[in-house]
């Protein structure tokens, strides 16, 4: 990893040796992502391949190409600006949180009711256009609560993503094919963990990447098939190999809005969801060190999804979690650029449906998992060591909505959902559904509220946390948080809570006799400071 050094007579360098690692990291991070994308298009949506190699995939990647550009971009004219040479450009690329809900909540039900994958695809399309206005619009508002928030409520928040969302299913994914996926974790932490180098300074991803390969495709030759993958695949994928361009589809975005009533229930929460997730990760970012204007990010998301969308892809654009993890690894501005050089050739010419033959997933996501330690970690080790109690609280609210989706799933498996098998008789059985639902709804921001106020109350600073505590009420009193959908009273009673809280804290601040604080120690030693916009 390089130190920071002043380059201030000299341009930044557009590429270092440490963007190797970074680029296999987040590159494969990346492909992941877009052959689940894929994945779910074809095979849980049925889209004929025309639709999808054709129209969405060069429009994702479009996308992709936009996005990873301007935050390379981004991160040069920070480094030029501070005279820094280790700035690392913000990761970005498809939302996969909004993957799945775009699938299932969102494409999925339009394909049943009107048996047409193009109605399903238009319905996605609108849904990110409506986000991209909720982004846009909300990235001037974002720097103030970021300011304002504690920085132990909004990492604990993303803790509890990376512990839950991001790095429980490739663990249990690696687990289910244990020789290739363990195996490739240990080259991964070996070398990013332990400094071991691999053969001449080859990056650990790629070496992760091609022994898993080699295991799986010499399994098949003892007929133990780790892996999945099959010669017959590898042919059928050839068949979608051509050049195709994204083409506009501002026609079909359109024709989707029939469906607003339905869309506009997930769309504008979820949207609110991008905001404070994009909040989250510049956070992340400033505290390994690099800060980055909040409005500049946040519209950036809009306006590139926005184009996205335009041009025929229905999935949403956000920063990523991570940051710290491509830094540490020595990646700074190239790496981000060539990322989405490599979306855009892969996603234009074809080769998507040959790297999925070729390629065992299992190989690959052991650097998610690696990337989920790194920002489960981060909330502990950046902030105070007092704040650790508000860390963990801000964490619950993402463990409740993972469990609430593992319940859906397993029902839905079985053709059936909590309603009807009752939740009486899954309480019975320990399964606290409606507790679930009502904690986990909204996870992020009820993560925040949380953490937030746990932090002002270590902090005696008691009045802070009743405001916090105020804004929690009327969160939840609108649906935002601890609710299903947007709407007035949709938690009536968790709000009246909420409101109770708030007044108590005020009522303490004012007229209670309060000990002082203990003073806060911060994880490395440092001093705790908010950055500035």
């Amino acid at each position: 990893m390089q130190t920071a050094a002043t380059t201030t007579e000299s341009r930044p360098s557009l590429w270092v040796p440490g963007d190797w690692n970074a680029f296999f990291g987040f590159g494969t991070n990346i492909l992941v992502n877009v052959l689940v994308l894929t994945g779910l298009l074809h095979f849980v949506l049925k889209m004929p391949d025309a639709l999808v190699f054709g129209r969405i995939l060069p429009a994702t990647g479009l996308m992709l190409f936009l996005s990873t550009i301007y935050y390379a971009f981004l991160a040069y004219r920070v480094a030029r600006k501070t005279g820094r040479s280790d700035v690392c450009a913000l990761p970005s690329g498809i939302s996969v949180p909004h993957m799945f809900v775009v699938t299932f909540v969102i494409m999925l039900p339009i394909l049943g009711k009107t048996n047409d994958p193009v109605q399903a695809w238009e319905a996605g399309l609108t849904w990110v256009f409506v986000q991209s206005f909720v982004l846009m619009i909300g990235g001037f508002i974002a720097p103030v609560v970021r300011r304002i928030t504690p920085r132990a409520a909004l990492l604990g928040s993303l803790a509890g993503i990376s512990i839950t969302f991001i790095s429980m299913r490739p663990g249990l994914m690696m687990y289910s094919t244990p020789i290739i996926g363990l195996v490739c974790f240990a080259v991964i932490l070996a070398n990013w963990f332990g400094g071991v180098r691999y053969f001449r300074g080859v990056p650990a991803g790629l070496v992760a990447i091609a022994l898993g390969t080699l295991i799986a495709w010499g399994s098949n030759i003892f007929g133990l098939g780790y892996g999945g993958l099959s010669l017959a695949a590898v042919g059928d994928a050839f068949t979608n190999f051509g050049f195709s361009i994204p083409l506009p589809a501002v026609g079909h975005v359109f024709s989707g809005f029939k469906f607003l009533g339905v869309l506009l229930i997930t769309a504008i929460p979820f949207g609110i969801y991008d905001l404070v997730e994009a909040m989250d990760n510049v956070e992340s970012a400033s505290a390994a060190g690099d800060s980055f204007p909040t409005t500049q990010v946040l519209t950036a998301d809009g306006v590139v999804s926005l184009i996205g969308c335009l041009m025929g892809n229905p999935f949403i654009n956000a920063v990523y979690i991570g940051h710290p993890g491509w830094k540490a690894m020595g990646g700074r501005i190239g790496y981000s650029a060539a990322t989405g050089v490599m979306v855009f050739v892969l996603s234009w010419f074809g080769i998507v449906s040959l790297m999925m033959a070729l390629i065992p997933v299992v190989a690959i996501l052991p650097i998610l998992l690696y990337i989920g330690m790194l920002i489960g970690s981060q909330a502990f080790q950046e902030t105070p060591k007092s704040h650790a109690p508000a860390i963990i609280l801000a964490m619950v609210p993402q463990i409740a909505a993972w469990g609430k989706n593992l319940v859906d799933l397993t029902l839905g498996a079985a053709g059936t959902d909590a309603a009807s098998v009752g939740f009486d008789k899954l309480g019975n059985a320990g399964v606290l559904y409606n507790g679930l639902a009502t904690l986990g709804g909204g996870a992020t921001l009820a993560g925040i509220i949380l953490g937030a106020v746990t932090v002002f109350i270590i902090e005696r600073q008691l009045e802070k946390a009743a405001w916090f505590a105020l804004a929690g009420a009327l969160l939840t009193f609108f649906g935002f948080m601890h609710g299903e959908q947007i709407g007035l009273a949709q938690s009536p009673t968790v709000a009246i809570g909420y409101l109770a809280v708030a007044a108590m804290l005020y009522g303490f601040a004012r007229f209670a006799t309060v000990a002082p604080a203990l003073p806060s120690l911060q994880g490395h030693g440092e001093a705790h400071m908010q950055p500035a916009e």
